[in-house]
């Protein structure tokens, strides 16, 4: 195994991961063709990439991971119309799960941040929003979203209280 691979599943486990009790299960990474640029620090999974580790999943057509020397500090899934990336994961401050799907979704590992690009659809419980953009802020449980810039697809949202 590369000494990128191992260095992004091994940070992986450390930081994109919500729930304490994830980071002790195995990675689990699934892809028809895998590219690693140890140079740029990137590894590369493509069709019908699939990433999961405890209650985290991750699935699109291609997903990159980028880091430092020590941890996974971002990662990207490109999904396409017919099948958008997708993102799961159980979250330790609150009983309810977040399930998200979006042409592009940006998970940065540090900030905890989930930036969803195009279609963007995000389930909290039974909440549901969606927009041209979201952002979930993991750690502070705060959702922002907005429109596209044409005004064609405007923002919506659905809570149940």
């Amino acid at each position: 195994m590369s000494k990128v691979l191992l260095i992004c599943l091994l940070a992986l486990s450390g930081y994109a991961i919500a729930l304490v009790i994830d980071n002790y299960k195995p990675i689990e990474v699934s892809a028809s063709m895998v590219v690693i640029d140890e140079k740029k620090k990137i590894s590369t999974y493509v069709g019908k990439a699939s990433i999961t580790q405890g209650s985290f999943m991750l699935n699109a057509e291609i997903i990159q991971l980028f880091s430092n020397q020590q941890e996974v500090i971002k990662i990207i899934a490109k999904g396409t119309y017919k099948q958008p990336a997708h993102y799961q994961q159980n979250q330790s401050n609150q009983s309810r799960f977040i399930e998200a799907q979006a042409l592009n979704i940006t998970y940065l590992t540090k900030q905890e941040l989930v930036h969803l690009k195009g279609k963007a659809h995000l389930v909290q419980g039974v909440d549901f929003f969606s927009g041209d953009t979201l952002d979930y802020d993991i750690k502070n449980d705060k959702i922002i979203t907005s429109m596209s810039k044409d005004g064609t697809q405007r923002v919506r949202f659905k809570i149940k209280l």
